[in-house]
């Protein structure tokens, strides 16, 4: 009853089977693995932020460029506040503000982007503190440029003056007459009664919004793998089926009376007599 299985149809259809089988389960346990890395590095950042509120602050040259070893490092740097920015829509303590954002000018004019605490509520230049005159030395948690769209940044555009939506060299060269590092600074201590902004994980080691789609790429693919199997096994029912039917003659039987039926409805194909 099975010899049909070796027709070139069901030939054609058992190695597709035997081979999407395989690739979706490969391709789950892939996606399966990139959420249980993301969870690793999730914990791993977390633990890092802890250790690094521990260990003493480290000149900034000494940790640039900022990779995911030096996100979170406690950093120093002394310098000349300059131009002052606000960043709107950034939650803290579940309440919704804007960051005070305020260049560091060091080394020789080159500035470095600090923030200085958090204010609720919308943005406005009245209400943030003013930087503090003259040399300055500032130590808190390096963190590196913001991308636009990502982690909860907004990639919003045509701002007010005086705001930027995300925290990036990218996006502060335009905004200021000098050179910017590709990085940037929470303080510990939020300035002039401001709260203190925490350090963030590096990016690509939060349980974010990719974390979970891996997840559920997860469960697609075993799925797939699975419905692959209902319809080979559903095929091979439906053709036993049809054998076995035309073993007892119903199929045949059932032809002609719908060859009957069709005659009695179409008198034209009924022979002239």
């Amino acid at each position: 009853m099975y010899r049909f299985l070796l027709t070139p149809r069901w030939w054609g259809i058992n190695v597709f089977v035997l081979l999407a089988i395989p690739f979706c389960v490969f391709m789950g346990s892939w996606q399966l693995s990139r959420f249980e890395s993301r969870v690793e590095d999730h914990r791993t950042a977390r633990e890092q932020v802890a250790s690094d509120e521990k260990e003493p602050a480290r000149p900034l040259t000494e940790l640039l460029p900022v990779d995911k070893a030096t996100s979170g490092d406690q950093t120093t740097a002394t310098g000349r506040y300059g131009k002052q920015l606000l960043v709107p829509g950034r939650e803290l303590d579940g309440r919704s503000g804007y960051y005070v954002l305020t260049l560091l000018r060091v080394d020789g004019g080159k500035a470095l982007p600090v923030v200085r605490g958090w204010l609720p509520g919308t943005p406005d230049p009245a209400k943030a503190p003013a930087p503090p005159a003259g040399e300055v030395t500032v130590t808190g948690a390096l963190q590196a440029s913001e991308t636009p769209g990502d982690n909860g940044v907004s990639a919003q555009g045509g701002l007010p003056a005086g705001q930027t939506a995300a925290i990036s060299s990218a996006s502060l060269v335009n905004l200021v007459p000098y050179d910017v590092y590709d990085a940037w600074v929470t303080l510990d201590k939020g300035d002039s009664g401001m709260k203190a902004v925490p350090a963030s994980s590096p990016a690509d080691t939060g349980l974010d919004l990719k974390a979970f789609q891996n997840l559920g790429y997860t469960g697609e693919w075993f799925v797939f793998a699975g419905f692959v199997v209902f319809m080979w096994f559903r095929l091979l029912r439906r053709e036993v089926e049809i054998i076995r039917d035309a073993e007892l003659g119903i199929v045949a039987e059932e032809l002609t009376m719908e060859g009957a039926s069709s005659s009695a409805q179409d008198p034209a194909s009924s022979p002239v007599r």
